[in-house]
């Protein structure tokens, strides 16, 4: 029978573990260099409307958002939203998630493919990781196997969008990176803060692709130790 305190769940710890950590360092970075100014005296959101006109894309248009770092690019908008303690802040922090962000438009402009595919998948993702666990379990409570498969089918998408968006976040890093050392908003010392804010960022979207994984591995373990 499926339920909350079988052994399997010790297979979900490591990825909850993993993304506490990578949520905590993110917080650290993002603190630290809070606390360090750029050189230019430009705020982020000065830096992202100059990133978004040299990549050619100056009819995005930047909001503020409210939440902490709940900065993120809406294509549906073209809108970029950039979080109350990042939009108007100079700290290289502040200017490293911005152009992160910036880095997301730059990808719907030029329909960088990966970018192309999370969006397609993400309303087939949302109703599939609703669906899964009710599915999941009514598969077992009946010993429906097709019921079973289903749902372990619809919890897969969350892995498949956790795997894609790997590629989607690394890439929107190196561009962001790239902009703000070629077109010299940062110096060397500020590019160095700026980056360890954005890897850290990167673990916690590692760390969800882990837990997806072993949260398929654990559905997978209960479902084949019905059918035994």
């Amino acid at each position: 029978m499926f339920y909350f305190g079988d052994w399997t769940i010790i297979l979900i710890l490591p990825g909850l573990l993993l993304g506490l950590w990578a949520q905590a360092r993110v917080s650290s970075a993002f603190r630290k260099y809070s606390q360090v100014h750029n050189s230019r005296g430009l705020t982020a959101n000065e830096a992202a409307r100059a990133l978004l006109r040299d990549g050619g894309c100056p009819n995005v248009s930047i909001r503020q958002t409210s939440g902490m770092l709940t900065d993120h690019y809406d294509p549906r908008t073209n809108t970029l939203r950039l979080s109350d303690g990042v939009n108007g802040q100079t700290s290289v922090a502040a200017i490293g998630v911005a152009a992160h962000e910036c880095g997301h438009a730059l990808q719907q402009h030029e329909g960088y493919a990966p970018l192309m595919l999370r969006n397609a998948l993400v309303p087939v993702v949302n109703l599939g990781s609703n669906l899964y666990f009710p599915l999941f379990v009514l598969g077992l409570i009946s010993s429906w196997e097709p019921l079973i498969s289903i749902g372990i089918l619809c919890f897969a998408l969350t892995l498949v969008f956790s795997l894609v968006t790997l590629p989607v976040e690394f890439n929107a890093s190196a561009r962001a990176m790239r902009a703000l050392s070629g077109q010299g908003y940062l110096s060397e010392d500020e590019l160095r803060g700026a980056r360890a804010v954005l890897n850290a960022a990167a673990l916690t979207y590692v760390a969800s692709a882990i837990s997806s994984l072993l949260q398929l591995l654990r559905l997978l373990l209960i479902s084949r130790s019905r059918r035994d």
